[in-house]
């Protein structure tokens, strides 16, 4: 009836409706295509509000989402690296011969599709700090073709072309990788901006940050720096560069003599440095020297003495303050060798973005300094998070969390976001919502805190388990931990670690 009722007193179609009818049409296909290039990279890659992480089982490789969601079955023999969680790259090594020491590598999708397929290997970018912890750049990925090295972005827009006979990140220092072409070293950032051409024997960085700048060293071993935009801030004329800086003093060699100097070259110190065998650093204006002896002090750039070489080691801490290093203990010196904390520490450590020492007997409990070597807080130190200003430690068997005035917060003040707050009564754990309202009932003999994902690890005698956002149980506790340093649950995925340098869920 009601088609009847539509062509009631209309003999044909109304082609300008229909026209305007087709151009909309157009327009919403228009509109949903762009949609999808926003999306897609065109090389079978998404975007995706999914987080990924390694999995392991059966000895064997493959990826989760943070919903605890196989990704990639576990199938490979060799450790899955996954630059950026927040991107479906994951980068398999496979066909590995130790003997020959050879190996494929290839990039695989959420959809377990290999990308990228131009290339014949496609690698993270992998870098080392100090003590040898290894990361990788998030936002670039090494790939060959024709037996050259170049750079893909994190959505596989080719940042640098395959021309360059090695490609590998400069060790400590961020944002920074370097390139070698026809035998000689330049550097390009993770952008793949060219900073140095490849024109050098060796690049090292200044520090741990790149816009400290970079030392460069010619083919006849000679030194000099240029800032992260390539502009020569000292001539490649000396022995030697510390990698060590501050306000623009840098430590040489020069006729086999250490010396501060300025940008400029011009010479800041070089009399009161005649018996230093070596330079350990520079903070508020002192210099860290060590003699031959091996011993360590501490004189100003200008001559003084302040902590005369009698020290096994010495690391700069508050203003005028330093962690001296005696037959192995440690303790607190100032000026003129005035011994403020004696050395009876087995570790101690000054975090520099949080303006407070670490110091342990043991190597468990922890005492937390201020300024004033005041002790302020006592327990086993869990996290110290600069980015968000916090200590979280564990006291009398529960975190609590602190700022850096070392005024006590919730877990509410930290983590605001979450959906279950950690809570304690009569000696067993529960949670609560934001509200103070209990969701999980006190019946744990021990709990973690909600984490970025949604899940939490429950303890009931001495096995771990986990529930979810809802407080649901989704793993029944069953596993011992009692060896692990961290625990951590993805849906049933429980982290396991071989070592620091490869971290993997598993079940």
């Amino acid at each position: 009836m009601s088609r009847g009722k539509r062509y009631n007193g209309e003999a044909k179609l109304n082609m300008k409706k229909v026209l305007a009818a087709v151009v909309a049409l157009l327009v919403i296909v228009m509109f949903v295509f762009v949609i999808y290039k926003l999306v897609s990279n065109g090389r079978g890659q998404r975007m995706t509000n999914d987080f990924f992480f390694t999995s392991f089982q059966d000895n064997k490789y493959g990826v989760i989402n943070n919903k605890g969601e196989e990704v990639i079955a576990p199938s490979y023999q060799e450790y899955i690296v996954i630059p950026n969680n927040k991107k479906d790259i994951f980068l398999v090594t496979y066909d590995v011969d130790y003997t020959n020491n050879t190996y494929k590598t290839k990039a695989l999708n959420s959809k377990n599709k290999e990308i990228f397929t131009d290339y014949e290997n496609v690698e993270p970018i992998a870098n080392y700090d100090s003590n040898n912890r290894i990361s990788y750049e998030q936002n670039a990925i090494k790939v060959q073709k024709n037996g050259k090295y170049g750079m893909l972005d994190i959505d596989g827009k080719e940042i640098l072309p395959c021309e360059y006979d090695s490609l590998y990140s400069l060790k400590g220092t961020d944002n920074s990788i370097l390139v070698v072409k026809d035998g000689k070293v330049g550097l390009v950032d993770s952008t793949g901006k060219k900073i140095i051409e490849p024109q050098y024997k060796e690049i090292r960085g200044l520090g741990t940050d790149y816009k400290l700048g970079y030392i460069v060293i010619t083919d006849d071993n000679q030194y000099g720096i240029v800032d992260c935009n390539n502009q020569p801030v000292l001539d490649t004329k000396y022995q030697d560069i510390k990698s060590i800086a501050e306000n623009g003093i840098y430590a040489v060699k020069e006729n086999n003599v250490w010396e501060l100097v300025k940008k400029n070259g011009e010479i800041q110190l070089t009399d009161g440095l005649k018996d230093a065998q070596d330079i350990l650093g520079i903070k508020n204006g002192n210099v860290i020297i060590k003699n031959a002896n091996n011993k360590v002090g501490v004189i100003s750039t200008t001559g003084e003495t302040i902590l005369n070489t009698v020290y096994d080691d010495v690391k700069c801490a508050f203003q005028d303050t330093y962690i001296v290093e005696q037959n192995g203990k440690y303790g607190i010196a100032k000026k003129g060798d005035e011994i403020a904390l004696n050395p009876t520490y087995t570790t101690m450590n000054y975090i520099d973005t949080a303006d407070i020492i670490e110091a342990s007997e043991d190597g468990i409990t922890s005492n937390l300094l201020n300024s004033n070597l005041e002790t302020k807080l006592t327990g086993i130190v869990l996290e110290i998070n600069t980015d968000k200003g916090y200590i979280k430690i564990r006291q009398d068997n529960d975190d609590k969390y602190y700022n850096f005035r070392f005024e006590e917060k919730s877990e509410k003040d930290i983590n605001a976001g979450n959906t279950l707050f950690l809570d304690k009564k009569d000696g067993k754990y529960g949670y609560v919502d934001k509200d103070g309202k209990v969701v999980v009932d006190y019946q744990y003999d021990d709990a973690k805190e909600q984490n970025a994902y949604g899940y939490a690890a429950v303890q009931k005698d001495g096995k771990w388990g986990a529930i979810n956002e809802k407080g649901e149980e989704v793993v029944a506790p069953q596993y011992d931990f009692s060896n692990n340093l961290n625990i951590d649950f993805i849906g049933e995925w429980h982290l396991g670690s071989i070592d620091s340098n490869a971290v993997y869920y598993t079940k």
